[in-house]
């Protein structure tokens, strides 16, 4: 596998930002079924992080790039900041970012798939967040969602974390059925005829989150979505938890 630092100029933030990307590597020799032939489009798999993490932590905290080896796929571990991907009241167009440019920035670069089918998304807390969020406003561009100890109820836990949110949602209503209104969007797209994305979950039981995680299953389930649920009845808000569930979750993707 190829390892890709970026630093480049976001027009949605206004600065410059940074991504780390994995690759397939290409033996341009040697290219044909058993291997990528560095030319056809990639199944992406964008890979969000946590509040107060990075760009960087999936790579340094994880061992995704041996996880990934041998597949035909390339991860993008965007920095969204403490932003919880959104356009924030009183700061930056992180939404606007994730939603729309990075794509675009992705595929300039990069040999990857416009596809529904090829395109999936997972995070881990605040990330978690962020994918059910791009998979829930945009089910026509993701098939699948891995949402790591958090989800479409996360806000509801940010009670240490009020003047983050409020810095950034400004009051409830501003939130209350809007695009970051997670239940009501999934309640809303599970009433309508669009192809639905398959949601991948997990969270260990000794997850300060796991009470939120436990009302997502049983709501997404309820309204008809496919979801694969994991859990464990040691682990917690950490690495260490995290590293275990994103092999299972590129199990469950199916990329060969």
């Amino acid at each position: 596998m190829s390892v890709i630092h970026i630093d480049f100029f976001s027009r949605s933030l206004l600065m410059g930002s940074s991504m780390n990307v994995i690759l397939p590597e290409v033996d341009v020799r040697h290219a044909g079924e058993e291997g990528w032939d560095g030319a056809t489009p990639l199944p992406v798999l964008y890979l969000l992080h946590g509040v107060t993490d990075d760009h960087t932590s999936w790579c340094r905290k994880t061992s995704i790039e041996r996880y990934v080896a041998g597949k035909k796929l390339a991860v993008v571990m965007p920095n969204a900041a403490n932003s919880f991907y959104t356009d924030e009241l009183r700061g930056y167009k992180y939404w606007e970012f994730i939603s729309k440019e990075l794509p675009e920035i992705v595929r300039a670069y990069f040999k990857i798939s416009d596809k529904r089918c090829d395109t999936y998304v997972a995070g881990i807390s605040m990330g978690s967040f962020g994918a059910a969020k791009l998979a829930l406003n945009y089910p026509d561009k993701y098939c699948k969602a891995a949402l790591l100890s958090g989800g479409i109820f996360l806000l509801d836990g940010l009670r240490d974390l009020s003047d983050l949110k409020m810095r950034i949602f400004g009051e409830q209503s501003n939130i209350t059925e809007s695009i970051n209104d997670l239940p009501y969007l999934a309640k809303n797209l599970a009433e309508k005829s669009y192809e639905k994305p398959e949601f991948f979950t997990a969270c260990g039981k000794n997850d300060y989150l796991y009470d939120l995680h436990n009302r997502m299953v049983p709501y997404m389930t309820d309204l008809g979505y496919s979801v694969t649920n994991h859990e464990d009845d040691e682990a917690a808000h950490n690495w260490a938890f995290w590293d275990k569930a994103i092999q299972n979750v590129l199990k469950w993707m199916d990329i060969k």
